[in-house]
């Protein structure tokens, strides 16, 4: 961003930069369909250029406009390799704020100069995401710090963004009759407008790391709370190779290095939810750090969700009775954790399908992600069961668990880890 530039937060201009994308996207997407049928093109969606157009708007624009960047990002069936580590920058490389506006909001928030509240204040930052960016700086008690600083008129940007897309999501449910639609959308709204506030995602953060304590593998850094906000946030400083930067490099990586970061993040996101139904609900790869030690740092807590007991409780089941081995009756767990199912008879074959589908990773003791298709064989599933989907509704706090268990899976397909994951779930059950 340069210095005069200002972050766009109307609904029409946001929405004008993202059908200009569009347009010049679907060119670039004809143009790889005729090579492809020429048998001059590799496999994936978009090509390098599109890419670093996608990327640069996207960048620029910021809000949920970048969060579904850094989703595209983790797909492994949409993207080459090499096209996908390009979109990936999105997850903590987006063009960042000049320093005059970061200091600026440093010092509105924190209530006087930068320079009394630090001893020491890196200009340049550590990671640039969709809400704000990151600076690595010392405390005037010589603790290092990373601090995280919101843009400016980002609560607008993310206020147009939904706008525009509750407009569309109306749209469509009138058209296909999938009312309960909006109730979903109003589920990730909640969740996307409760990032903006930095003291709520301190007490999350709070939150998650009392959940993985019995993790000791896993990292929550703590929070300085006198120097944090609703706009500045303010926690230990965790530093080491983040698990975006481990994938782009996936070839060069040891069997066994792959393992164990697989196994790692399957921790990171099942071991506080098994718990104590806790669970990281954006599971991109730029928010793990491989530590020194071998740990695994977790990092941005703004997207943390409490599911009910109910939703615990089912899922605890389910996975242990896959582990064991023992079969379960998925409509009547589905019904138990709030589903509503229009004709439940009608309905078993897909469900026992996707439990089915679901479960593979914890039913042996070599499961391989890279072979499995696990990911393209649920969503070729629920393809050629879009009718059927109208009957069954699930309850709103599953928007963000899919989020979280759907990303790690994709991370995983992306490493093409090869692991005993029904070991690491039977020690994350009985913890």
């Amino acid at each position: 961003m340069a210095e005069d530039s200002k972050l766009k937060t109307g609904r029409f201009a946001r929405f004008a930069k993202l059908a200009s994308l569009s347009a010049r996207l679907s060119t670039d997407l004809v143009a790889r369909g005729v090579k492809k049928v020429a048998g001059t093109e590799s496999l994936g969606v978009l090509g390098p250029q599109a890419a670093e157009r996608l990327v640069a708007a996207l960048g620029d624009l910021k809000g949920l406009a970048m969060k579904v960047g850094q989703s595209i990002s983790m797909d492994p069936d949409l993207l080459t390799p090499e096209v996908r580590a390009v979109v990936a920058r999105l997850q903590n490389q987006a063009p960042p704020m000049p320093f005059t506006l970061v200091k600026s909001v440093i010092e509105r928030e924190l209530g006087g100069p930068l320079e009394e509240r630090f001893a020491q204040f890196d200009e340049a930052p550590l990671a640039a995401a969709s809400l704000g960016q990151v600076h690595r700086a010392q405390t005037r008690q010589g603790q290092r710090v990373a601090v995280k600083v919101q843009y400016p008129d980002i609560a607008q940007a993310l206020l147009a963004d939904l706008q525009n897309l509750g407009g569309l999501v109306s749209v469509v449910s009138a058209s296909t009759g999938l009312t309960h639609g909006k109730g979903y959308f109003e589920e990730l709204r909640e969740a996307l407008l409760e990032e903006l506030d930095y003291r709520a995602e301190a007490q999350r953060a709070h939150t998650f790391r009392a959940a993985a304590a019995h993790l000791p593998a896993l990292v929550v850094p703590g929070v300085d709370e006198a120097l944090s906000s609703e706009r500045v946030l303010t926690m230990e400083l965790l530093e080491g190779q983040t698990v975006k930067d481990f994938m782009h490099h996936r070839p060069e990586r040891s069997l066994a290095e792959v393992e164990l970061v697989a196994l790692l993040l399957t921790q990171a996101i099942w071991g506080p939810f098994l718990k104590s139904g806790l669970i990281h609900a954006d599971p991109h790869p730029g928010n793990f750090l491989l530590l020194p030690d071998g740990r695994l740092g977790v990092l941005d807590f703004g997207a943390i969700k409490q599911l009910s007991p109910a939703w615990l409780e089912v899922n605890r089941t389910l996975f242990a009775a896959a582990v064991a081995g023992r079969p379960v009756d998925g409509v009547q767990l589905s019904l138990a954790c709030g589903f509503q199912i229009d004709d439940p008879t009608a309905s078993r074959a897909f469900i026992e399908q996707v439990v089915d589908i679901a479960t593979r990773p914890v039913r042996t003791a070599d499961f391989d992600y890279g072979r499995s298709g696990i990911n393209k064989d649920l969503r070729l599933l629920f393809m050629r069961n879009a009718l059927a989907l109208k009957g069954i509704r699930p309850p709103k706090e599953a928007v963000q668990f899919y989020r979280a268990i759907g990303g790690l899976s994709q991370n995983l397909e992306t490493l093409q880890a090869r692991a005993d994951f029904r070991a690491e779930f039977t020690r994350l059950l009985a913890a």
